[in-house]
């Protein structure tokens, strides 16, 4: 984790609270004209009208580019979208963000998760728990690269499992599945389990050996029910393997902010490493709960992972609307789902290293700002969090990108490219990336459809026969990030972007982008259901337990 640095942020920091004006309705209003007006003039078109679109609509920051030219927006739209922006206040919150102002408002806590890449001070109460934290998290990524740290047996260990859940799996394993070939070679393989489906952990176990074995357990709060039941599959693999007077201890870590919770279920109390408690779980893989990708990068390939997000950290901060990176692409998204009733986005990374993008990001938009309360608790009213998915290039041109040409539904999208790859194969990801963008904008008319099939030498009847079937409406809105090489500085700033994105969105709806209480309620239905009682259940939820019931008892009498 980096050194906090006590830098002066921007904004007040007097106030136990910041108050969050409402833009006039009239606002709303003229960004809803916008949109009518050019819902009549497709990407294309902007194009032919604005001699400059491009030069005007790609930004760069410390090596990256960002390309919104074939966004559905022209310069009188985002100029009210800067201008709602600055209605709402938007710099003030930035300052305030990373002045530790309690923007979390339910919770009544900052969300300073910057301050672990060293961005701003950390509150002055926590410096000396988060020296120690980090001064053991190094102690321990160290001397698991020189082999001194050692199962029960003596043997080194060789292979690490984390066992989390949400922030505390998607964040890490997507870093190391991104940085896999940055790993250090004295690093222990690394492993993911996060689903409590016994097969995901038998899979990783099928091939591990107990003896040179460590589990690291990611909770929190040490109450996570699916964390803790792969946790205790866990041990009792290790008795199974070492025996029941072997230390077990050995082959244990956690990160978690209830030591005596880690330590009763037999984590040595040096191997608790703490986080903040103003880290929110989707914000986390920048502290502690990082270590699986501490351990996979070793501490200097980290400390250029926080080094890629401070970096985007200082521009976001620092840099006037109308040029920010961060601002930009969150009033572009918030204008496609508020406005141009976009429902979805589909991120498209060309890169397997990216694979994962996708899953992070679902869960840190959908979760932070999948939300309908505003701060003075009335009900939004427009759409705020669009649905988030997609797969990596080029595998999804061969499965769900027919849609994006020829489906009923306009989808936001958001191709991620590394462009400075020397292999012939990486080019041929780049080329694909800017051909895809540029054909699911311009599209196809039927005019050249017919060119087409005219150029085959088809009869005319076959031309106009077929020729609707080839038609593309185009028109589907695109961003493009541009990372010259994928490292861990580089990781660190997309990630780092597309927080703050977040954020920006967030703010201007007037929603808290840094709680999630609505998944508290399936997490307390499943508890009602584990009990057995259908009595206070819908019919459809009793029917489906009393089936289950009886498909248990027929595999508890088959067994």
């Amino acid at each position: 984790m980096a050194e906090a640095k006590n830098l002066n942020c921007s904004g007040s920091t007097n106030v136990t609270d910041i108050a969050h004006p409402l833009p006039p309705r009239a606002t709303w209003h003229a960004l809803e004209a916008h949109a009518t007006r050019l819902g009549a003039s497709p990407v294309p078109s902007l194009f032919a009208s604005e001699a400059q679109r491009y030069a005007e609509l790609s930004l760069s920051h410390d090596g990256i580019l960002v390309d919104f030219s074939k966004q559905h927006i022209d310069p009188a739209a985002l100029g009210a979208l800067l201008e709602l922006a600055r209605q709402c206040d938007l710099s003030t919150a930035i300052g305030a963000l990373f002045a530790a102002q309690p923007l979390n408002f339910t919770e009544r806590r900052a969300a300073l998760h910057m301050a672990l890449r060293g961005s701003c001070a950390v509150p002055q109460r926590d410096q000396a728990a988060m020296r120690d934290t980090s001064a053991r998290v190094r102690a321990f990524v160290d001397g698991m690269r020189n082999g001194n740290i050692i199962g029960a047996n003596g043997q080194p260990i060789q292979r690490v499992v984390n066992l989390g859940i949400g922030g505390s799996d998607l964040g890490p394993r997507f870093v190391v599945e991104a940085l896999t070939r940055h790993a250090d070679p004295r690093a222990p393989q690394i492993r993911f389990v996060a689903n409590v489906d016994p097969l995901e952990l038998d899979l990783v176990l099928a091939e591990a050996d107990p003896h040179t074995t460590l589990f690291i357990i990611s909770s929190k709060s040490f109450t996570t029910a699916e964390t803790l039941a792969n946790a205790r599959a866990a041990l009792r693999w290790l008795r199974n393997g070492l025996g029941d007077d072997a230390d077990i201890g050995r082959h244990l870590a956690a990160v978690s902010n209830a030591t005596s919770a880690a330590t009763a279920f037999g984590v040595p109390g040096e191997r608790v490493f703490q986080l903040p408690e103003w880290v929110g779980g989707r914000y986390s893989v920048w502290s502690a709960i990082g270590l699986p990708a501490m351990l996979a990068l070793g501490s200097a390939g980290f400390e250029h992972f926080l080094a890629g997000g401070r970096s985007m950290d200082e521009h976001f901060r620092d840099t006037p609307l109308q040029h920010n990176l961060p601002v930009l692409m969150g009033l572009i998204g918030l204008w496609n789902a508020s406005f141009m009733d976009i429902d979805s986005l589909a991120l498209l990374p060309y890169a397997h290293a990216l694979r994962s993008l996708p899953a992070w990001l679902q869960q840190l938009e959908m979760e932070s700002n999948g939300k309908r309360c505003t701060r003075d608790a009335s009900a939004v009213e427009i759409q705020t969090s669009p649905i988030i998915w997609g797969g990596s290039g080029t595998v999804g041109q061969h499965a769900f990108h027919q849609l994006f040409y020829q489906g009923t539904r306009r989808v936001a999208l958001d191709f991620v490219v590394i462009a400075g790859g020397t292999d012939e194969r990486e080019r041929m990801l780049v080329d694909n990336a800017l051909a895809q963008s540029a054909a699911l904008m311009s599209g196809r008319d039927l005019q050249a459809a017919q060119a087409s099939l005219r150029a085959r030498n088809l009869p005319e009847t076959e031309v106009e026969r077929l020729a609707p079937h080839l038609v593309c409406p185009g028109n589907q809105p695109s961003t493009t990030i541009l990372l010259p090489t994928l490292t861990p500085y580089t990781l660190g700033q997309l990630m780092a972007l597309y927080e703050h994105k977040v954020f920006v969105q967030g703010w201007i709806w007037g929603i808290n982008s840094f709680d999630q209480y609505g998944v508290e309620l399936g997490k307390d239905m499943a508890r009602q259901l584990a009990s057995g009682n259908a009595e206070n259940h819908d019919p459809s939820t009793a029917g489906l337990m009393a089936a289950v019931a009886a498909m248990r008892a027929r595999a508890d009498e088959q067994s």
